[in-house]
Order: structure tokens, then sequence, then C-alpha cells
């Protein structure tokens, strides 16, 4: 049997090209910065379908008729977008995780006749809010307030 042999020549040589990333492809007709620039979007298609199966729970399906499967399939894939919207129009600032665990704290009770609480807010749920046009800083709200919301909001 051979025995381990320590080459810092070869280390040393393969040193000079740390950190740095080598991109294969056979598009040979591409400018580089194209091909980088196709290759940097590669992570967010991993990181879409990690969300779907992971964040959205799109997987297993509880429904067994095709049109139920459709339908479930097709919620989730509009959460994503909207979820995609928010992150865009946040600067990316947020994970699809921490969005989703701040959506989750989101209620509101009736407090009394006619006066809503919601009982949760962060600087999470604030940029959401103003990503989608609804105001989350108001802790208290009519019930007709929050149906002229929910009418702004489809708009």
């Amino acid at each position: 049997m051979e025995q381990p042999v320590f080459d810092s020549a070869k280390v040393s040589e393969e040193e000079k090209y740390d950190g740095y990333y080598a991109i294969v492809t056979s598009e040979m007709d591409m400018l580089d910065i194209v091909v980088i620039d196709t290759y940097r979007g590669l992570w967010e298609i991993e990181e879409t379908f990690r969300i779907t199966k992971g964040v959205l729970e799109t997987r297993p399906v509880h429904v067994s008729l095709q049109d139920h499967i459709n339908a479930h399939f097709l919620t989730c894939f509009i959460a994503l977008t909207i979820m995609r919207i928010i992150q865009k129009k946040n600067g990316k600032v947020y994970s699809a995780e921490m969005i989703v665990e701040c959506l989750k704290k989101i209620s509101c009770s009736n407090e009394q006749e006619n006066i809503y609480l919601f009982d949760y807010r962060s600087e999470i749920s604030d940029a959401i809010g103003e990503a989608v046009g609804i105001d989350f800083t108001n802790k208290r709200l009519r019930l007709g307030d929050i149906k002229n919301i929910w009418v702004q909001a489809k708009k």
C-alpha cells in the first residue's frame, strides 16, 4: 500500500483559485455576463422548490379528487407569488420563513361591539402591510374600516 504524500506545490497551485467559482456551460455563444446572471438565478429556483415544499407545505396533498389537487397547488403557487412580491417590495430583506411566521401571528379579536383589536404587530408585519397596501399599524379598527381595507386590497 502506497503511503499518502502531502504535495505542497499542488496545494499552493490550488490556493490561487480559492474564492472563485467555475461555471461549466455548453452555451458557447452567450456573453459571459449572461451566463453568470443565469447561473445566479438558479439559486432562486432551488429556493422556490424549498419554500413550496417546506414553508408553504405543498406536500403531502391531503385531497384525492383531481380538481381538489389542482386547487391545492394553485393556492400554493398563488401564495408563493404573493410571498415573492412581498419580498421584492421589501428588497428581499425578509426570508419566506420570517414572513410566514409573522403572518401566522397576526390575529384580531372582538374587543367590544364593532371594535376589533389586532393582537400582534412587528417590523415585519409593518413591512408586509406596506408592500400590500394595508396599514397594520392601527391596533383597533371598526368592522366598517376592516371591510374598507378588504375592498381596497382587492383593487
